[in-house]
């Protein structure tokens, strides 16, 4: 087995990280979780602080890539709570045009370090049940974030779903509650499926 990556993406609050913790235990696989509790950056970034926002994308950067690398090499399966394509999507948004263009080249020089995800699973939730969610797992830095940008990174997502090399698995959570196992147990047997020589 050279291992499988499976990567999760999808605005904030679809489900990601409680998709992939889940995913973890049915498959089973290896989790890397996006590290947004460290990045110092990051709190800043989304209160009014516009210097901020260049460090925040690139500790992001350099965390995918130290968790992602890791996929070339290592047997098993690794289930990640995003895509590599989530940092870029986030710097379009959220940079300066003169930081997005130092930042870039360099997140395009980094990407050639990670491995290509063998599945994307796109999770899609519609704004008013992403909105909700926002609010009831209350991060301070996720208050800005409203409709317009909710669509902006749904609109994202599809793009990059819809431009994927690797097989595709969309799910729609806007009802779907991930925090239960039973209700990804179809989630796992597309990911079988799409993996049959890796997961065996």
């Amino acid at each position: 087995m050279n291992g499988a990556l499976v990567s999760i993406i999808g605005p904030p609050a679809a489900g990601k990280t409680t998709l992939a913790e889940n995913l973890c235990n049915l498959l089973p696989a290896n989790l890397a979780r996006e590290d947004y509790v460290n990045n110092p950056f990051l709190a800043d970034s989304y209160v009014g602080s516009d210097a901020a926002r260049l460090p925040a994308q690139l500790y992001f950067l350099v965390s995918r890539v130290s968790q992602l690398s890791h996929a070339k090499a290592d047997g098993g399966i690794l289930v990640s709570d995003y895509g590599w394509a989530q940092d870029l999507i986030f710097a379009r948004l959220r940079l300066s045009c003169d930081d997005y263009r130092f930042y870039e080249p360099i997140a395009m020089r980094m990407a050639g370090l990670v491995r290509a995800p063998d599945v994307l699973v796109h999770l899609e939730a519609d704004n008013s049940t992403l909105l909700n969610r926002l609010v009831m797992r209350g991060r301070d830095f996720e208050r800005s974030m409203d409709e317009s940008f909710l669509c902006s990174m749904r609109a994202s997502y599809a793009k990059v779903a819809a431009e994927a090399k690797c097989p595709v698995i969309s799910v729609d959570s806007t009802k779907l509650d991930l925090r239960r196992p039973t209700a990804c147990s179809e989630i796992v047997q597309r990911i079988r499926a799409a993996l049959p020589q890796k997961t065996g």
